[in-house]
């Protein structure tokens, strides 16, 4: 078996096991539209600056995907399916997999969140391409830190509720970009009003997913 086949059909297993489940999903968006809700009640009818709405806006979407894709391994490790996987098949394959998995679930997530925020706050986008390019480069920051921690934390006995507090330190240059390139599309600034914005965030999505690719052979071996 070829990595691509194995790493597809990695990632069918999730897919099948999520819509039976529906775990991630249903923890994703209904943490994310609990605390979009609650971000709308708190600021009310008063117009808010486009900084803070792009601070919110990372908020929202960091501390869901970390809560939502905790389980990524672990529930492999409580279903003792992790064994198999080692027997049949590379780390490559499963770390693609997941990648892949992952990926689809923060794209998802982002999606419904930023529609949902920018609906309840009245939000209007002045330079809708950098809007776009910034959340997916930051979703996909997102996928590689989490599938990598996640990893690392599965055999911890509550590795789920480490992710959120392991995650937050490392995504800092992720957040920091993500706020200020969402800040200047807002505003409809150009594109290279946010290039060391947006080369930061390439670089991290880069980082992160070449650190797992190095990284996880170790991290998933016994």
């Amino acid at each position: 078996m070829n990595w691509l086949a194995g790493a597809w059909a990695i990632f069918r297993k999730d897919l099948r096991i999520e819509l039976r489940s529906r775990y991630a999903v249903n923890t994703l968006l209904l943490f994310a539209l609990g605390a979009l809700l609650l971000v709308a009640f708190a600021v009310g009818p008063q117009p808010v600056s486009a900084r803070v709405q792009a601070a919110l806006l990372w908020i929202v979407l960091l501390f869901a995907a970390s809560i939502g894709l905790g389980r990524s391994f672990v529930a492999e490790h409580e279903g003792g399916t992790a064994l198999l996987l080692r027997l049949h098949t590379r780390a490559i394959m499963v770390l693609a997999g997941k990648l892949l998995f992952n990926f689809g679930l923060v794209a998802l997530l982002t999606l419904v969140a930023t529609a949902v925020f920018m609906l309840l706050l009245g939000t209007s986008v002045g330079a809708p391409g950098l809007f776009a390019a910034t959340l997916a480069l930051g979703a996909l920051g997102l996928t590689g830190a989490t599938t990598l921690l996640s990893a690392l934390v599965a055999r911890a006995s509550r590795g789920g509720p480490l992710l959120p507090v392991l995650l937050l330190p490392l995504l800092v240059p992720l957040l920091v970009s993500g706020v200020g390139a969402t800040r200047k599309a807002l505003l409809g600034q150009q594109w290279g009003a946010a290039q060391d914005e947006l080369l930061t965030l390439v670089g991290f999505a880069g980082a992160t997913i070449s650190a797992a690719v190095l990284l996880f052979d170790y991290v998933w071996g016994e």
